[in-house]
């Protein structure tokens, strides 16, 4: 079965958005084993400088990397990253899989994003949009990305 870690910088501020992630948690059961891995964003002054952004999100970046295994196909979620459709994301997960990997790590950086060595350290970058969305939130959107990827994977009829 096919290994899934989201591992994701900052928790939650809203319960709505906890259990929209719940349901996809649940749902994605069938295809897969899901993880989330919730791990600390640094607190920053109200306007960093660049240099307390850098420092923030090495930090960052030192917690994601003791969550990520050797052996994880690892996808960074950044806006530099490929924008793909439903089914090329499907295309994508079928091809990893294909090669070999039984696990996919993704990962969602803090309101600063990711440090480069996080982007480097990843075997793919991924872009949900061109639109900004609050990081919280992306962790919504990916579990319903990944949902229905797995749904059109697994022909359910879910993606129509």
């Amino acid at each position: 079965m096919l290994n899934i870690k989201i591992i994701a910088t900052g928790d939650f501020k809203e319960n709505y958005l906890r259990e929209a992630c719940a349901e996809y948690k649940k749902r994605l059961g069938a295809w897969c084993k899901l993880e989330e891995i919730i791990l600390k964003e640094e607190r920053l002054p109200e306007n960093p400088s660049q240099a307390q952004i850098d420092k923030a999100l090495e930090a960052e970046a030192k917690r994601i990397f003791e969550k990520i295994s050797p052996r994880s196909y690892v996808i960074a979620m950044c806006v530099e990253g490929k924008q793909l459709s439903s089914e090329e994301l499907a295309e994508k997960i079928e091809q990893i899989q294909g090669n070999g990997i039984s696990e996919i790590a993704l990962i969602i950086g803090s309101s600063f994003g990711l440090s480069p060595e996080v982007k480097s350290r990843a075997d793919y970058k991924l872009s949900i949009s061109k639109l900004t969305f609050p990081h919280q939130l992306l962790r919504v959107i990916l579990h319903e990305v990944v949902y229905r990827a797995l749904s059109i994977i697994n022909g359910a009829k879910y993606h129509k």
